[in-house]
């Protein structure tokens, strides 16, 4: 079995929470793409600015930390996004007539007490 090359983790970005964090955090991304050698980043830009944005916005205390790396699974490419804050972020299911198609709750997980997601 040949072995999997993966390209060498870069160091991670650290965000201060301001309205500058999902520029720079897209800036980031573009360039860790392109040393990934994907072609298309559009996608990525998305994902990392609404999570950037999430943090900044509804955490805003301590730093935001931003992470890209390749997936086991190539060609999928992993966009971490973490908030140094001490309080669990909570996510409640949609309500009826809510338009959840450019929603991030799909990353989510249940709330073992049944009680939205964490």
């Amino acid at each position: 079995m040949p072995a999997v090359m993966l390209a060498p983790e870069a160091p991670p970005l650290v965000l201060a929470p301001s309205d500058a964090a999902p520029a720079k955090a897209r800036r980031y991304l573009t360039d860790r793409f392109r040393e990934l050698g994907h072609a298309d980043d559009f996608v990525g830009r998305l994902v990392v600015t609404e999570l950037v944005t999430n943090s900044y916005k509804h955490v805003g205390i301590g730093h935001i930390i931003v992470r890209i790396f390749p997936d086991v699974r190539e060609p999928l490419t992993v966009i971490e996004v973490w908030e140094c804050a001490t309080r669990r972020l909570v996510v409640f299911p949609a309500q009826p007539g809510e338009d959840w198609r450019f929603s991030l709750g799909l990353m989510a997980y249940p709330d073992p007490k049944g009680k939205g997601g964490q």
